[in-house]
């Protein structure tokens, strides 16, 4: 085929490609190979634009009006007829494995893929090194002291401060990671190989994997140096939490990237998304303060989400007296219903806020893996 899409050559090559050589070289004017050539060098070169050109001929004409091009069409009519009782191939299942093969298939692949990737998973791990003793040391041992509405004050600072600034780094990093495995996807799902459902699967199970390494590794750190109360409930609410914060964060992300053309173009709406996110936490403004037009997104932020669940679990159940401006003790639990409706009884409901966000941020991204290809051509 030359530049353009016409034909010049098609049939038979022969042994050592010696059909292919005899017909270019009945054409008038066409240079002999010389013995021990590639056939394929040799075709490219006589059949160029520039030899054409000094021969005055066109090969897709040439070939057009050849004996081949008949005995082509004329083999195409016959076998473009089906014999008597032919009938037509047909697979029971579109792609070739069950969804559980595909799922497993895709699991390795995206495992050894990740493994392979040391910039990206070690600077996870080393962010969260440093975040943890950032904040540990700035908040050093505050959880064992609780006198004053200004002490609690600082323990969902740190809160807060712990799950925010390192969920949003996992959203913006894992971006350009997910936008090169977009690209690969695309040949691979043209191919039929498998389900997009699978590589989402796929892909969000090994990034959890790893989100479960880093928020044990947070939470160890964060745990110990800020000073939180060693029982094992609390200390389970607060790695489930912590985690399930890195799961969303992360996810979020994924599903920017698989919504758009590009992890650049991502960016834009997580410009406006995190400081929404950041204003309406509960944090810089607790929920009883917020207008009333305003608190339906305090419960529509997940990261409000996150704060509520570490603050009730930790602090929801605490009798401890408060020492209070007007003089008056309240004990750490109804200060917490009171100042920030937190209560420590509507944790399971927090629990299953956590998991609704990160099964919809998943359902979104399969889902705009399936549908939207953004590929250009």
């Amino acid at each position: 085929m030359k530049r353009g899409g016409r034909v010049i050559y098609a049939g038979e090559l022969g042994q050592h490609s010696h059909k292919l050589v005899e017909y270019f070289e009945a054409i008038p004017g066409v240079e002999k190979i010389t013995e021990g050539y590639n056939p394929a060098t040799w075709m490219l070169e006589v059949s160029s634009p520039l030899a054409e050109a000094r021969l005055n001929v066109n090969f897709a004409e040439i070939y057009a009006n050849s004996d081949l091009y008949r005995k082509n069409q004329e083999l195409i009519k016959e076998l473009s007829v089906p014999p008597p009782g032919y009938e037509d191939l047909s697979f029971p299942t579109k792609y070739s494995q069950n969804f559980y093969n595909q799922c497993v298939a895709n699991f390795w692949k995206q495992y050894k893929s990740y493994w392979k990737n040391p910039p990206h998973n070690a600077m996870r791990f080393l962010m969260t090194l440093i975040y943890g003793l950032v904040f540990g040391t700035v908040f050093w041992q505050k959880g064992t002291k609780i006198d004053s509405p200004q002490d609690l004050s600082n323990l969902l600072g740190a809160t807060y401060a712990a799950v925010f600034f390192l969920g949003s780094a996992n959203c913006i990093t894992v971006q350009p990671v997910v936008s090169i495995e977009r690209t690969v996807f695309y040949r691979e799902k043209a191919a039929g190989m498998y389900s997009p459902l699978s590589y989402a699967l796929a892909q969000t199970c090994v990034e959890m994997i790893y989100n479960v390494v880093q928020g044990i590794q947070y939470t160890v750190i964060i745990y110990a140096m800020i000073g939180y109360e060693w029982k094992a409930a609390k200390f389970f609410y607060f790695l489930f939490f912590t985690i399930s914060c890195f799961n969303y964060f992360t996810l979020f992300g994924m599903m920017l990237v698989a919504l758009t053309s590009s992890s650049m173009l991502a960016n834009i709406p997580i410009a406006f998304v995190l400081p929404l996110w950041n204003l309406f936490a509960g944090f810089l403004v607790a929920r009883p303060l917020l207008p009333i037009w305003w608190r339906w997104y305090y419960w529509a932020n997940p990261v409000s989400w996150t704060i509520y669940g570490v603050i009730g679990s930790q602090f929801g159940d605490n009798t401890s007296p408060l020492s209070v401006p007007d003089g008056s003790r309240l004990v750490v639990k109804q200060f917490l219903e009171d100042n920030l409706g937190i209560k420590h009884d509507f944790l399971g409901y927090v629990v299953l806020a956590h998991f609704a966000y990160v099964i919809a941020f998943f359902l979104v991204f399969g889902y705009s893996i399936k549908v939207l290809n953004f590929q250009k051509r």
